[in-house]
């Protein structure tokens, strides 16, 4: 059937206008959809996440947002002589909006000394001695830097808060690079916080043969009877519940994805049809110079998919490009999800063409094959 490529590339440009339209309306359908699937993809990702099983997070009970959590920040000594405790670091945590918003900075105050030995950073620009040394210094991750157009040597202000920035970093944990980190004293002492012995919550790393649930346990029967009780859950947990709410909103996003697929439907199909009914004589021609109702049906089925493929392909490509040039994040209380570009989002958005196209296809692909010549040859 390849040979006969060029005739059905011919048919659609006869009515160019017709094909670039429908073309270009599956192009913004499959872009959308492609948004909605990185959304989704995203927070998978984060709720999914197996790595922070050992890892427990400490926050002030019956709070949400983490401008509310203050816990003694020497809390922390006392978490670090639990058994099976390998460590308990004291993290203030700021941010320019504690609501879902698509451009939360988050900012992580951490003592210095501490930062490398609990986040896999990888330094493209700067150097660590200057942020060790700096009392304003921050590194910031790479999306963010490219978001805000960051630059080392600059200085950066949001809300009440003003860092200069010493290292851009790159880390394996996307949702870290939408993250920029200071020093703990300096993000306690900015003007306006009033949080001097205070931090927002506690991140505890565990031995291997620790049991989180136990630990978690221990610490929040530690402090139950002192000044400010704790919360404490694995990472995990912790972060599936900061995102409560975004996961019923991403989960309703199935559902626009679902109309964006039932319009590229509807627009091939409709093309098709269309362009099947403008044929009907030709198709006769063809069937009285030899041509199979097999070899009609298979025009038309190329002519959709063609059609339905070129319109996904552009779409998905361009959001693809978007999707990697933007650094998108929804954050919400702390919790960044990430809209990577990614094979797989790719891959989903051209089987999802090629589904279509077919199914488009079938119903005037057939009328067409089963066409009887003389009443065709008279049609018109």
């Amino acid at each position: 059937m390849f040979r006969f490529l060029p005739y059905v590339l011919k048919t659609l440009w006869r009515h160019r206008t017709r094909t670039l339209l429908t073309v270009s309306g599956t192009a913004v359908a499959l872009l959308v959809f492609s948004f909605v699937t990185a959304v989704q993809e995203g927070l998978t990702r984060l709720l999914n996440d197996r790595r922070h099983d050992h890892t427990l997070i400490a926050f002030q009970a019956n709070r949400f947002c983490p401008s509310t959590s203050k816990l003694p920040e020497d809390y922390a000594r006392r978490v670090e002589r639990l058994p099976g405790v390998k460590s308990a670091v004291p993290i203030k945590v700021y941010m320019n909006n504690c609501r879902a918003s698509l451009d939360v900075v988050v900012f992580n105050g951490l003592p210095a000394d501490k930062l490398r030995q609990v986040r896999s950073l990888d330094l493209l620009e700067g150097d660590w001695s200057t942020f060790e040394r700096q009392q304003d210094a921050a590194i910031v991750g790479q999306s963010v830097a490219q978001r805000r157009r960051l630059a080392v040597g600059q200085k950066f202000s949001i809300g009440m808060l003003t860092v200069t920035v010493t290292g851009i970093f790159r880390s394996p944990d996307q949702s870290t690079e939408n993250m920029i980190f200071t020093h703990l004293d300096f993000l306690q002492r900015t003007k306006g916080l009033n949080s001097v012995g205070t931090v927002t919550q506690l991140e505890v790393k565990l031995e291997d043969n620790a049991d989180p649930q136990s630990t978690s346990q221990a610490i929040d029967d530690l402090f139950r009877s002192g000044p400010i009780a704790t919360n404490t859950r694995t990472k995990g947990v912790f972060q599936a519940s900061a995102v409560g709410d975004l996961v019923e909103l991403v989960g309703f996003t199935q559902y626009l994805g679902f109309a964006c697929v039932a319009l590229v439907l509807g627009l091939v199909a409709t093309t098709t049809v269309m362009g099947v009914q403008d044929r009907i004589k030709e198709h006769a021609v063809l069937q009285t110079m030899g041509f199979t109702g097999w070899h009609i049906f298979a025009f038309v089925i190329t002519e959709s998919l063609l059609v339905s493929v070129a319109g996904g392909a552009l779409g998905i490509g361009t959001a693809l490009i978007i999707l990697s040039t933007s650094n998108f994040a929804l954050g919400t209380e702390g919790i960044l999800i990430t809209f990577l570009p990614s094979i797989s989002l790719g891959l989903t958005g051209l089987a999802v063409a090629l589904l279509v196209g077919l199914v488009a296809g079938i119903v005037p692909a057939f009328q067409a094959a089963r066409a009887e010549i003389v009443p065709a040859l008279r049609f018109g």
